[in-house]
C-alpha cells in the first residue's frame, strides 16, 4: 500500500548545473525569476510573450478584457504587475483577481465573459519558479495550434503598443474564490447535510499558497467546523517541496496521525491538483483521487471517463463496473479536454490529483474534488482507509530523468522503441509500451527538462523492475558518445 516514504526517484545526467531556466511549450511560459532574457523568466521575457498572446486574442475578437490572477509565490506581485501593464498598453481592460487558484480564474473567464485569461503560477515548481498560463475564452488552456502560433509570434514579431486614448482599464475584483465555492455548493452531487452530519475532523497542506484562503473556507461552508491548516501563512516560501507527492507530505501525514484526524489533504500552489492522506497517516494514493471520485459520479450518473496514458488502470476498472467506457488521452491536461469533449465524458482528469468535472468547467479543480469526495466518503460510512480498499491495487512507479541540453531525446526514444519492437507500443505520446498487463510509459515534460518514467503493474517490486529495467536502457543510452 501507500506510505509517506514512496515517491520519485530521481537520476541526473546534467552535466553542469543550470542557475537559470526558460521554458516555452504550448502550454504556457515557465522559468526561473532572473537571469538574461531568454535564458530566465525575465520581465523582457514577460512582456514578450504577453503581447504575443494579446495578439493572439486580438487576431479574432474585438473583445478587449483579460482576467489574470495568481498563486502565492514571491514573484507574483511583481509577474502580476508586469502582465497588468503589458496588457493595458496593448489596449486590454484587466480584471485582477488578486491571489486566487487556477480553477477559480478559468471560471472566472467564462463569467466575466472575457477574451482569456493568464493565471501566473508555476503549479507545482520551487518558489524561484513562475509562469504564465494562457487560457481561452471558454477558461480553458489553449490548443497546440494556439500555442504555437503565440510562440512563433513573439519570436517573430514586434509588439504594438497602444496610444494614450487606447490604453486599457486595470479593475479588481477579489470575490471570486467566493463564488467558486458558491457553484460548487450547488453542484447536485455536493451533499453539505451528508458531511456535517459526519463530524469530519480534517488537516489541510495548503503549502504556503491561496489554498490557504480556499481550502479552509470550501470546508466551513460544507460543514467541517473542526479544520487544522499546517504552513498556513502565504508567504510563497514553501515549507516544503510544493509538488504533493508522497517524499513532501511526512508533516501532513504525522499530523493527520497525531491528531486522530478524519484525513488530510494536500493541494499544489494552484490548486488544480489533490490527494488526500488516510485516518492512519498513511496516503491515499494521488492516482486514487480521481478513482474515487469517479467511483462517487458514475454511481449516480452513468457515463464515460478518461485519463491520460500516465494514469493507473483503476479508473477503466471502475467504469467498467459501472457500465461506462473508459478513454485514455496524451498526457496534459488540454489532450484530457478534447479527448472528454469527444467521449462526452462524465469526469475526467490525470494521475496526478488532477480532477476535471464537466458541469463546473473544463479545468483541473480541487475545490470541487474535495466537495465530491467528503460527500462520497460520508455517505459510504466508511474510514478513508477503508474506502481505499474498496478499490483495485496497482502500484504505479514514477521517476523522471533530468536531461542535460546535450541529449538527443528523438534518438534515445528510437533507441528504445527498437529495443521494445516485439512488444504492443503505443507512440501517440511519447512511447507506452506494454508487458501483458503491465505497461510503462516514457515521455519528455512540457514544462521542465526531463524524462518521465511511469510503470504499472499488479506488485510494486515489479512496477519498480519494470522502471528500473527502463531507466538503466535510458541511461546506456545517453551516456553513448553521441553520432
Amino acid at each position: 500500500m501507500f506510505n509517506c516514504l514512496q515517491g520519485y526517484e530521481t537520476i541526473i545526467f546534467a552535466l553542469k548545473e543550470r542557475n537559470m531556466a526558460l521554458i516555452k511549450s504550448i502550454s504556457g511560459i515557465r522559468g526561473t525569476i532572473g537571469g538574461k532574457p531568454g535564458t530566465g523568466l525575465t520581465p523582457i521575457d514577460i512582456v514578450k510573450f504577453t503581447t504575443a498572446y494579446a495578439a493572439w486574442i486580438a487576431q479574432d475578437t474585438e473583445n478587449k478584457t483579460i482576467v489574470i490572477g495568481r498563486d502565492g509565490r514571491i514573484s507574483g506581485e511583481m509577474v502580476r504587475n508586469l502582465v497588468a501593464s503589458t496588457l493595458q498598453s496593448v489596449g486590454f481592460d484587466v480584471i485582477d483577481l488578486g491571489l486566487s487558484t487556477t480553477p477559480t480564474v478559468e471560471m472566472a473567464v467564462k463569467l466575466e465573459s472575457a477574451a482569456g485569461g493568464i493565471i501566473l503560477t508555476a503549479s507545482h515548481n520551487p518558489k524561484e519558479w513562475n509562469a504564465l498560463k494562457l487560457l481561452n475564452k471558454e477558461g480553458e488552456f489553449l490548443s497546440a495550434e494556439a500555442g504555437q502560433w503565440i510562440l512563433d509570434y513573439a519570436e517573430k514579431n514586434e509588439p504594438r503598443f497602444a496610444d494614450i486614448n487606447k490604453i486599457g482599464k486595470l479593475s479588481y475584483n477579489e470575490d471570486y474564490i467566493r463564488k467558486h465555492i458558491e457553484t460548487i455548493l450547488a453542484h447536485p452531487l455536493v451533499d453539505v447535510k451528508a458531511i456535517k452530519k459526519q463530524n469530519f475532523k480534517i488537516v489541510v497542506d495548503p503549502v504556503n499558497s491561496t489554498g490557504a484562503l480556499a481550502v479552509p473556507a470550501l470546508l466551513k461552508e460544507l460543514g467541517v467546523a473542526d479544520v487544522i491548516v499546517i504552513n498556513e501563512e502565504v508567504t510563497g516560501r514553501f515549507a516544503h517541496n510544493p509538488e504533493p507527492l508522497p517524499e513532501n507530505l511526512t508533516e501532513l501525514c504525522s499530523v493527520v496521525a497525531k491528531q486522530n484526524a478524519t484525513m488530510g489533504i494536500a493541494v499544489d500552489p494552484d490548486v488544480d491538483r489533490l490527494c488526500f492522506v488516510c485516518d492512519d497517516g498513511s496516503l491515499f494514493g494521488e492516482e486514487y483521487t480521481l478513482v474515487a471520485i469517479a467511483d462517487y459520479i458514475l454511481s449516480h450518473k452513468k457515463g464515460n471517463t478518461v485519463s491520460n496514458l500516465s494514469s493507473t488502470r483503476a479508473l477503466k476498472d471502475v467504469t467498467e463496473k459501472h457500465g461506462g467506457q473508459y478513454y485514455p488521452s496524451a498526457v496534459g491536461e488540454v489532450n484530457v479536454v478534447k479527448k472528454m469533449k469527444e467521449v462526452n465524458a462524465v469526469i475526467g482528469g490525470e494521475g496526478n490529483g488532477g480532477v476535471i468535472v464537466p458541469e463546473l468547467h473544463y479545468g483541473r479543480d480541487a475545490l470541487i474534488g474535495i466537495a465530491l469526495f467528503l460527500t462520497h466518503l460520508a455517505k459510504s460510512g466508511k474510514t478513508v482507509k477503508a474506502l481505499r480498499r474498496t478499490y483495485p491495487d496497482y502500484f504505479i512507479s514514477k521517476n523522471k530523468i533530468e536531461l542535460a541540453p546535450e541529449v538527443n531525446v528523438k534518438k534515445v526514444f528510437k533507441q528504445i522503441k527498437d529495443k521494445y519492437k516485439k512488444q504492443p507500443i503505443n507512440i501517440e505520446d511519447g512511447l507506452r509500451i506494454e508487458f501483458d498487463n503491465d505497461w510503462v510509459h516514457l515521455r519528455t515534460s512540457n514544462t521542465e527538462p526531463i524524462i518521465r518514467i511511469y510503470a504499472e503493474s499488479s506488485t510494486e517490486t515489479m512496477a519498480g523492475n519494470i522502471a528500473k529495467r527502463i531507466m538503466a536502457d535510458i541511461k546506456e543510452m545517453m551516456l553513448e558518445k553521441a553520432d
